[in-house]
């Protein structure tokens, strides 16, 4: 019991300090690692019939999706915003929907859509992170 406190409290702060000196890059990795872990938890519980731990796994993996979404800047591609915001709108429906039918194949579903997702954000080089942030630096600068 005291063991498990314990990993869970380093995890946390393992997070926070992570968050604490990530660059935007990185915190969205982070997110999508958080939405991943949530829904994995939230199949487990299916699994075990775990109706309380299912509802607040799914419910965070939720807010976690919606934060992503909640991220996207339309100046920098308004189409592929467009195509993000609309994929992690069906995902929240999805989830809804697995957690309504205690569907674990749908979490599998959305599950695999978010590692593609987070497979392509991984394979940005340090080179095109500096010139996007670089860019938006320069809309923001222009913008005042």
């Amino acid at each position: 019991m005291y063991k498990s406190k314990g990993i869970q409290a380093y995890r946390k702060d393992s997070i926070k300090s992570d968050l604490a000196s990530a660059d935007p890059h990185r915190v969205i990795q982070l997110l999508m690692q958080g939405a991943l872990e949530k829904l994995a938890l939230g199949k487990g519980c299916i699994e075990r019939a775990d109706w309380e731990g299912k509802a607040a796994a799914l419910t965070r993996a939720s807010e976690i999706i919606n934060a992503l979404r909640d991220a996207l800047d339309r100046d920098v591609n308004p189409e592929l915003v467009d195509n993000l915001e609309s994929l992690y709108e069906y995902m929240i429906v999805r989830i809804t929907e697995a957690s309504i039918a205690k569907d674990t194949g749908i979490l599998d579903q959305v599950m695999g859509l978010i590692l593609q997702i987070k497979g392509a954000w991984d394979q940005i080089s340090p080179a095109d992170k500096q010139a996007a942030y670089e860019g938006q630096m320069e809309a923001r600068v222009g913008a005042v």
